[in-house]
């Protein structure tokens, strides 16, 4: 069985960083693409960065040039930086990635969320 684990969550001020950090872990083959997508109250959830195997990162407008998306293939872990944190950015953030299993099989996880607040 294969687990995403994600950390780093919690309250800050408007300005402030926090950096969100995945692991997976399991029987797992190699893992393709990871992400993080966020899920506001009422709101659909969305995608906020993610980063190929090879390395090559994909932002949501929202966010350019204040979170930085990065992995470590070794440990198939992704973390994201997040700066000059908003109000609007406070949200349910997710891991996503793509496993390839042993078998070979590929199946999209999921972690259980942690929450991001950002207020005064």
């Amino acid at each position: 069985q294969v687990q995403l684990v994600e950390s780093g969550g919690g309250s800050v001020q408007p300005g402030g960083s926090l950096r969100l950090s995945c692991a997976a872990s399991g029987s797992i083959f190699s893992v393709n693409a990871m992400g993080w997508y966020r899920q506001a109250p009422g709101k659909e959830r969305e995608l906020v960065a993610d980063i190929s195997s090879g390395g090559s990162t994909n932002y949501a407008d929202s966010v350019k040039g204040r979170f930085t998306i990065s992995r470590d293939n070794a440990k198939n872990t992704v973390h994201l930086q997040m700066n000059s944190l908003k109000p609007e950015d406070t949200a349910v953030y997710y891991c996503k990635a793509e496993i390839i299993l042993f078998g070979p099989s590929r199946r999209q996880y999921w972690g259980q969320g942690t929450q991001v607040t950002v207020s005064s």
